[in-house]
């Protein structure tokens, strides 16, 4: 039976984890036991932070509704209570997109639902 030899995929192993790598400080970016580290680390927060990701900008909708209704005489737990009432299915998202790039509408929008 001929005889393996791992050498090259050994490399390629360790040049793509220190290519992850790339861009980090001091020896994170060149020692391979210290990048192994840091780019498990790295993929740990990444996988956190996509989850984080929707609950801080779900919290920016909200806040961002809050400020806007609140300029026109209204708390954001009133605009629920209406909308829910009024069955109407606009979700946090959309509302407060319209109220930063088009307050005219959603002024109108808000005026529309407090009759």
């Amino acid at each position: 039976m001929t005889r393996v030899k791992r050498g090259t995929a050994h490399v390629k192993r360790r040049n793509n984890l220190l290519e992850d790598a790339k861009g980090y400080r001091w020896n994170r970016k060149n020692l391979f036991r210290e990048a192994k580290q840091a780019v498990i680390k790295a993929g740990k927060y990444a996988y956190r932070d996509r989850r984080a990701k929707k609950r801080t900008m779900r919290a920016l909708w909200i806040t961002r509704l809050n400020i806007a209704v609140r300029e026109l005489g209204m708390k954001y737990s009133q605009l629920v209570k209406t909308m829910t009432d009024k069955k109407i299915g606009l979700d946090r998202k959309v509302l407060s997109q319209m109220a930063v790039e088009n307050p005219k509408v959603f002024t109108k929008f808000i005026q529309h639902l407090s009759k």
